[in-house]
């Protein structure tokens, strides 16, 4: 199992924008090998830097699966427009991956 997370830091006033725009994306994820789950997820309001956090979970057969299809024409695609948006975000979007430790 990979657990592939995006954290992004939504300008105030922009949440519902973002939503939108991932409700309406046009995901293939799940034509591709090795992907399991997505998940967007919403955190809480800073009033410190006036942002809303917002989380991608994304999870996979293995990290190898998330790198195939970093390299593919499906990510390419899911990622063409990313730019169009960038009004919407407090700088950039922040990557983390993890591997399981321990799994109950």
């Amino acid at each position: 199992m990979y657990l592939a997370m995006n954290r992004f830091s939504i300008l105030k006033g922009q949440e519902e924008a973002f939503e939108t725009v991932w409700r309406e994306r046009e995901s293939r994820l799940s034509d591709v090998p090795g992907f399991q789950t997505f998940h967007l997820m919403k955190g809480a309001f800073d009033e410190d830097s006036g942002t809303t956090l917002y989380a991608t979970h994304t999870i996979w057969n293995s990290q190898q699966d998330f790198v195939n299809w970093t390299r593919s024409e499906h990510f390419r695609e899911a990622h063409k427009n990313a730019g169009g948006n960038k009004h919407m975000y407090a700088g950039h979007p922040k990557f983390e991956g993890f591997e399981p430790v321990l799994s109950e």
